[in-house]
């Protein structure tokens, strides 16, 4: 029997990757499992795919819990997946870029507890072995525990060291965060948290990966189940002494740890109120001219920020070079771009950006070029969730990946910093003020848009949802006693496409009259304009709200959907509906790939299409039909591409030697701007590294078959093997 199994996979480039669907698991008419969704109820379940059975090789799932009020309590039971190569991720917010909770492969029974109103989960397997994975459920909670969640309030109760004060501690607060702020305890500093199992993970407090090393955030066992050297003795950890004052990564010496419940072990031997501190134990610019020195600095940006050390003017105002300013406070929103941008940064730079919000808002950053020297401890951008370089770290950009962010707070923090070598073009980026996802929220995908606003926050402003109109007036929403939701198809009710940088954007305007309840208003109407992003390799969207004095935003993801499908000739008019569709070897075969959704402003590029004789390893027998762009087997034929919203092509059907009948064909496209000349969709043959386009691009995996071959063909095959036994 032959067989063909047809794999699609979408390639876009730089984005938030999610989906819109809002079922767990779907199964396709051939038997692949998809997995992943999203989930907007009080509780819920979830699994791998395929659970109790094994999960297949190269799964890619990520469920996105929002239910939208207090805190999410997630349960795992039966955990058995492959350490180290299937792993699942749990993020303390709304998509994969928050705050990492956990990295596990195999328990009984692990608890999650969010800080806030969203969880988001992540599971990956590889090309080999497999187990049967797990199942999950979740619900909504008013307090959660302090496991990996130390120094956050988590619903009703907190595991700040200030819940002390106020009497609001979670219930195993003592015994898991504790510990880290008593200085007698040395030896249980990170409470349960363990890097046994965990190397390479961050574990939300602390750190089992080689960069804790460098940040200072190290868990309590790293060196001795994660380093490569000898274990690092008690002693090597950070110490107060010659340091009062400083922050030191994993801890601090500041007197405002006591507040936040971070003091370094020895910070009451050596920083307390009842020790004095020498003088000496200040930090001091000698030998650091141009540094950061934590509680001060030693660059000559410290004058314009007022951080010098107290020795600064002695020893490096005449010798250190003066910089261009940078940085600064921002509001609401706008950009700002590295120093001499386009040109190039200077070295030994340190910027420092704080932008804020309204005090019931939060922030969306987005870079939108980068370049920088190719070294990510040299020249790098950071990224903090709250008013300064002490608040949570979000993350670090450098090399040449673009990202996003978003904050919790009305605050976050941006530090540029470079090393004295080689520089770079810098950077761009954009921030905007964006309402709190209990406010209002988008999602969108290349099928649809979803706006869903809450009606207390529509109240608060004055406003009924049965008043709200979008550009076309006859799309109407539904109205709940909770929310109002808009739900339609992305290219009706008014929506408008524009291209912005190379990318389509769709956008719209919800309006809205004062209620006819409440007392008074002083709007004359309400303004929200909506924007639908539609990055290369997914959608990112933002929904403005026009006030008189200033904008707000909110912010979704979704992606492109696409199908592929088989058709009787070149025609294309007659689509193979049978399975198993029967062919014939050296039969003609006409494949056709398109967005399920057309759209004229699109183009689509057929980049790569291998075959292998199983259908998760393209690699130990790929034999490929067309490589980069470039043909490689010869019935291959491009009949569309690169040209419209579809591409089509042909080729003969065959079969591999010495394996089994089946033959299965994974193809990955490109969706460009049809505007754009320069892009990929445009170059045609481009023969590169195969590990480019994976860097750049994200996948979509859709499957198309079986292709059986016909009993007649069958019969012929046997015959000679019969006459060569004889």
């Amino acid at each position: 029997m032959l067989a063909f199994l047809f794999l699609c996979s979408v390639f876009i480039t730089h984005g938030v990757r999610g989906q819109t669907t809002s079922e767990m698991e779907t199964e396709t008419s051939s038997g692949v499992v998809s997995c992943g969704g999203y989930f907007y109820g009080s509780s819920g379940t979830f699994s791998s795919p395929n659970y109790p059975n094994h999960y297949p090789n190269n799964a890619d799932c990520i469920w996105y819990i929002r239910p939208n009020r207090q805190i999410v309590e997630l349960k795992f039971f039966n955990v058995n997946t492959e350490c180290s190569y299937d792993d699942i991720y749990v993020y303390d917010g709304s998509y994969t870029g928050s705050r990492l909770l956990g990295k596990f492969c195999y328990s009984n029974r692990t608890t999650f507890y969010s800080t806030q109103q969203y969880l988001t989960v992540r599971f990956r397997s590889d090309s080999s072995v497999n187990y049967p994975g797990f199942y999950a459920t979740y619900s909504v909670v008013a307090e959660g525990l302090c496991e990996n969640n130390c120094g956050y309030q988590v619903g009703n109760c907190s595991c700040s060291a200030s819940c002390e004060y106020w009497g609001k501690c979670c219930a195993d607060y003592r015994e898991v965060c504790l510990a880290t702020t008593v200085p007698t305890a040395p030896t249980s500093s990170t409470g349960h948290i363990s890097c046994r199992y965990n190397c390479g993970s961050h574990l939300g407090s602390c750190s089992c990966s080689s960069s804790c090393r460098y940040y200072g955030n190290c868990c309590h066992d790293y060196y001795s189940y994660c380093s490569s050297s000898t274990n690092r003795p008690v002693t090597a950890r950070p110490s107060c002494r010659y340091n009062c004052g400083s922050h030191l990564g994993s801890c601090s010496c500041s007197s405002s740890c006591r507040y936040y419940g971070n003091c370094c072990h020895d910070y009451y031997s050596y920083c307390s109120s009842s020790t004095n501190s020498p003088v000496t134990a200040r930090p001091s610019c000698r030998y650091n001219c141009g540094s950061h020195m934590g509680s001060c600095s030693c660059s000559s940006s410290c004058q314009y920020y007022g951080n010098c050390c107290h020795d600064y003017s002695y020893y490096c105002a005449a010798t250190t070079p003066p910089v261009s300013s940078c940085g600064g406070a921002l509001w609401n929103s706008g950009t700002f771009s590295s120093p001499n941008h386009p040109g190039y940064y200077h070295d030994n730079a340190y910027c420092l950006w704080q932008l804020r919000a309204s005090y019931d808002q939060r922030i969306f950053l987005a870079f939108t070029y980068l370049q920088l020297e190719n070294c990510c401890s040299c020249d790098y951008i950071s990224v903090y969730d709250g008013p300064s370089v002490n608040s949570q770290f979000l993350g670090k950009v450098c090399n040449n990946s673009l990202s996003t962010f978003y904050s919790s707070s009305n605050y976050m923090t941006v530090v540029f910093r470079t090393d004295g070598s080689v520089v770079g073009r810098g950077f761009s980026a954009e921030f905007m003020s964006s309402l709190n996802p209990n406010s209002g929220r988008v999602d969108c995908s290349s099928d649809n848009m979803n706006i869903v606003i809450d009606r207390s926050y529509l109240n608060s402003l004055g406003y009924d949802g049965h008043n709200l109109y979008l550009d076309d007036p006859y799309c109407r929403p539904q109205v709940s006693s909770y929310q109002v939701v808009f739900s339609f198809p992305l290219n009706t009710c008014g929506n408008v496409r524009k291209f912005v940088n190379g990318k389509v954007v769709y956008t719209n305007t919800l309006r809205g009259f004062p209620s006819t309840h409440g007392e008074i208003t002083r709007q004359s109407h309400l303004k929200m304009k909506v924007n639908c992003l539609m990055q290369p390799d997914s959608v990112s969207q933002t929904l403005f709200v026009v006030h008189p004095k200033n904008i707000s935003s909110i912010s979704g993801s979704g992606r492109y959907n696409t199908s592929m499908a088989f058709y009787t000739s070149s025609s294309f008019y007659y689509e193979v509906t049978e399975v198993p569709y029967e062919v014939t070897l050296n039969q003609n075969l006409y494949v056709q790939v398109n967005m399920r959704r057309p759209d004229s402003s699109l183009v689509l590029f057929l980049d790569t299409c291998v075959a292998s004789p199983t259908p998760f390893d393209f690699h130990t027998r790929a034999y490929y039909l067309v490589r980069d762009g470039c043909r490689v087997d010869n019935t291959y034929q491009p009949i569309s591409t690169g040209t419209s919203y579809r591409a089509r092509f042909t080729f003969r059907a065959f079969q591999f030697l010495r394996a089994t009948d089946s033959v299965y064909l994974q193809c990955k496209v490109v969706i460009c701007p049809a505007s754009d000349g320069n892009s990929r969709c445009r170059r045609g043959c481009s023969r590169r590294v195969a590990r480019e386009l994976e860097s750049e691009h994200h996948s979509q995996t859709l499957v198309l078959g079986p292709i059986k071959l016909k009993e007649s063909e069958k019969k012929k095959e046997e015959e000679p093997e019969k006459q060569n036994k004889a």
